[in-house]
């Protein structure tokens, strides 16, 4: 019988005080994928290229492609001043297979949510990053059916919650739909 170790969450949230939206994904990939120490730090994944296509019209707007990493600084003058908020659904998990996919994380322990929510009260939305992450959510708020990817649901009456299709390659959507999703959900939020 395996026994695999439990990984507790190496990050802690990123909460600007005037944040609108909170940024949930599942769990960083292990560190020896990252490129930066922040969230989506795996240089293949494509949020910080969506998040630049999407409020800058330019993919790299916080990538060093020379370097290959993000632009750690950039991204947190960014967020800081337009109130995005990040974290994931899990603080401590088992990884069922030494990689950042989330068909092989065990969840151990969830994000306690509405504890992090009491931190940025001017929060307006959670955006999900990923089925597991939207699962896990919708536990919390005693949600029987996981939304689809583009849906948007209310948690209650003052919080929705978007369904955001991943940011990783293997999920199977174009660069562009991601984009697509994303800004639709921005511009709901935020003016674009």
């Amino acid at each position: 019988m395996n026994s695999f170790p439990i990984e507790t969450h190496p990050l802690s949230p990123f909460l600007p005080d005037n944040a609108k939206l909170l940024f949930l994904g599942s769990f960083p990939p292990p560190p020896k994928r990252w490129c930066m120490d922040f969230f989506y730090p795996n240089f293949i994944n494509d949020h910080w290229r969506i998040e630049g296509e999407v409020w800058f019209k330019n993919r790299n707007y916080f990538v060093d492609t020379e370097k290959k990493i993000f632009l750690k600084d950039k991204i947190i003058d960014f967020l800081q001043q337009k109130g995005i908020a990040l974290y994931d659904t899990a603080e401590k998990v088992k990884r069922l297979k030494n990689n950042a996919s989330d068909n092989f994380l065990e969840i151990v322990q969830a994000t306690d949510v509405p504890s992090l929510l009491k931190q940025i009260p001017y929060c307006q939305a959670i955006a999900t990053t990923g089925e597991k992450a939207t699962a896990t959510i919708c536990l919390q708020y005693n949600i029987n059916k996981i939304p689809h990817v583009g849906d948007i649901i209310w948690l209650n009456k003052h919080l929705k919650l978007y369904r955001l299709p991943s940011s990783s390659r293997a999920y199977p959507l174009s660069f562009d739909k991601k984009v697509a999703a994303y800004k639709r959900m921005f511009a709901d939020i935020f003016d674009l």
